[in-house]
């Protein structure tokens, strides 16, 4: 993995192959590099460690152009990131290739490839498929039959783009388990791993389903399926504009990501509550049936979006009385679970592409689960199209590694389901007012919280030389705990862990010393005086305290006791998503503080589409 973007036209494709490039660099990459074919069956390719710009000073100084080319962001999964194992790799005879995914019987086919005289430049799995497309172009001189031998003989996920000096107008795709699409143009055409690589040449796609193989030419597309019949799919109209891709003004992406939850969360709930109550068809026509049958709900994810589902589970079994599983999305796919009767089977992901969560709802379609629903962020991605139920966040591009309003956006949604399962489960109409009250009150609140700026950036500057931080809080804001931990970890890269605070004495407390600073949450709630207890445990073992705390909390400012004081007025159901946004600030703001790259942290990728 990691981005792909091609393109076949009637002038230089070059630069649309640069910018859609730097559109993806969000995605987490260790390398890039392009291929062209410039009229000739040659083709021209440029590759480079690093960032995109480096690749773009390699063509400063070494000039190319065509009209037809491929070009690849690579995140390292086979083989450590160097120009011999960038991408695009080539096999003989000009064919070239981008790939994303893991093909998992590599070794096997390297070795017959091996023997069939291929020799090897790398270290990766791609050039093994480079070299098996020539392998079978040898017997049809056919570039789309060749790819879909190809990917009939290969385990393990994958998104291909291919080309071939011998057919200079013709891109072959393929997919499995990785997504890939078509930007449709006048006379020309484009493909990318994600819609945000595309949308300075075009607002129309074609979303590739699985197991399809796809040849795009200037102007004509022919599509097979996993079965290899002719299919047509259906033009898909972008609502993204290219602007929402930008950073305008802000230093970083995830500044403005965070800054912009208020009007996300709002635009989550528009035309989806009114006069105090859920709509019906929030969830789509056939939702109502199933949450008036189901008596559980397992939920699946991984990272922030399982933290969005465990902060869920508290409000569906509290309000709802209805038993709820949380679990993470690869350990989900390698159990053999027991699946309740009549259990609704939730999946939740940004980008709806992300590798295990997509395995475990396969998984879970054939396991006997009541329905699937997916809350999501992209109303293209095959989370959502493979699902039989949907809720879309609404949250827009998210380019920030780091989770912000992606996350927010999910607490808005999964309140939302909340309150769909209770409506069918003795929630009464005046306690769904209040909740949906209570959602509709979010957005005011989020902004209200920015004005805590300075006070955090003040915090952020005495963890900044901190090499550990633990987190505590309890109930629905154990979770949210956990969120502003893995928020430090992902972007300062200050170890930090999370702990419910009523644990903090089966071992953690050890840690306790003035080294360890300790950032707690606090809403005034039924666990107050828990959590009150469990900080004065720190204090007692010498421990800094930070405490983000309601104003009528009663905890006050002391020696070792720093307090922020959060909005008044905060219920339960809204305490996580408002308590998340200051310990979003913080990590932003050490990070800032620390030097390190806020929006592309080491090691990371956005969109995680291998296990």
């Amino acid at each position: 993995m990691c981005g792909i973007v091609g393109a076949v036209a009637d002038r230089d494709v070059v630069p649309i192959l640069i910018e859609g490039l730097k559109r993806l660099e969000y995605r987490g990459y260790d390398s890039a590099g392009v291929a062209v074919l410039n009229g000739g069956s040659q083709v021209s390719r440029l590759r480079a460690v690093g960032k995109v710009a480096r690749l773009s000073e390699a063509l400063a100084a070494q000039p190319t152009s065509g009209h037809l080319g491929i070009a690849h962001t690579r995140w390292a999964t086979h083989g450590v990131p160097s120009e011999r194992n960038a991408h695009p790799h080539i096999s003989r005879d000009g064919v070239a290739i981008v790939h994303n995914g893991i093909i998992e019987n590599h070794e096997e086919l390297r070795a017959e490839l091996e023997q069939a005289g291929y020799q090897f430049s790398s270290e990766t799995d791609t050039e093994v498929i480079a070299h098996r497309i020539h392998f079978h172009l040898g017997g049809s001189r056919d570039l789309f039959k060749a790819v879909q031998k190809t990917v009939a003989e290969l385990r393990g996920a994958y998104a291909l783009a291919v080309i071939w000096g011998q057919d200079p107008d013709c891109i072959v795709l393929a997919r499995a388990g990785c997504p890939l699409l078509i930007g449709l143009g006048e006379k020309e055409n484009f493909i990318a791993s994600d819609i945000a690589a595309l949308l300075p040449v075009t607002r129309t796609f074609v979303i590739l389903e699985e197991g399809d193989v796809a040849c795009i030419r200037r102007k004509s597309i022919e599509i097979v399926d996993s079965d290899g019949r002719r299919v047509e799919r259906k033009p898909y109209v972008s609502e993204q504009t290219s602007e929402a891709v930008e950073k305008g003004t802000y230093a970083h992406f995830m500044l403005k990501e965070i800054r912009e939850q208020p009007r996300a969360v709002a635009q989550t709930l528009q035309e989806r509550v009114a006069g105090g109550r859920l709509l019906a068809q929030a969830f789509g026509p056939a939702a109502t049936e199933v949450f008036g049958r189901l008596a559980s709900v397992h939920i699946v994810a991984c990272g922030t979006s399982y933290h969005a589902g465990i902060v869920a589970r508290y409000f569906i079994e509290q309000l709802c009385r209805v038993p709820c599983r949380v679990e993470i999305a690869s350990e989900f796919r390698y159990r053999d679970p027991v699946v309740p009767a009549n259990s609704l089977f939730v999946s939740i992901s940004q980008s709806g592409e992300t590798a295990d969560t997509l395995a475990a709802l396969r998984l879970a379609r054939k396991a006997g689960f009541l329905s699937t629903l997916a809350i999501c962020n992209v109303p293209e991605s095959s989370l959502v199209r493979e699902s039989e139920l949907a809720l879309l966040t609404r949250a827009g591009p998210e380019i920030g590694v780091a989770s912000t309003k992606a996350f927010t956006t999910q607490l808005a949604a999964l309140g939302l389901l909340v309150i769909a399962i209770g409506k069918h489960h003795g929630l009464a109409p005046e306690r769904e007012k209040t909740l949906v009250q209570r959602l509709l009150e979010l957005p005011h609140m989020l902004e209200q919280t920015f004005a805590l700026d300075d006070e955090v950036r003040a915090l952020a500057s005495k963890i900044e030389l901190k090499h550990h931080a633990l987190f505590l809080g309890r109930g629905a804001l154990f979770p949210i705990a956990m969120e502003g931990a893995l928020k430090l970890k992902e972007i300062s890269y200050i170890h930090a862990e999370a702990y419910a605070a009523g644990e903090l004495k089966h071992g953690p407390l050890a840690l306790v010393d003035a080294d360890m600073p300790v950032i707690a949450v606090a809403p005034n709630n039924d666990l107050l005086e828990k959590v009150k207890s469990n900080l004065q445990e720190v204090r007692a073992r010498g421990g800094m305290l930070y405490v983000f705390a309601d104003p009528e909390s009663g905890i006050e400012p002391s020696d070792g006791v720093e307090v922020i004081s959060m909005p008044r007025h905060v219920s339960y159901f809204q305490a996580p998503a408002v308590y998340t946004v200051p310990l979003q600030l913080l990590a932003y703001h050490a990070a800032v503080l620390k030097g390190t790259d806020v929006d592309q942290p080491r090691n990371l990728a956005k969109s995680v589409t291998v296990e």
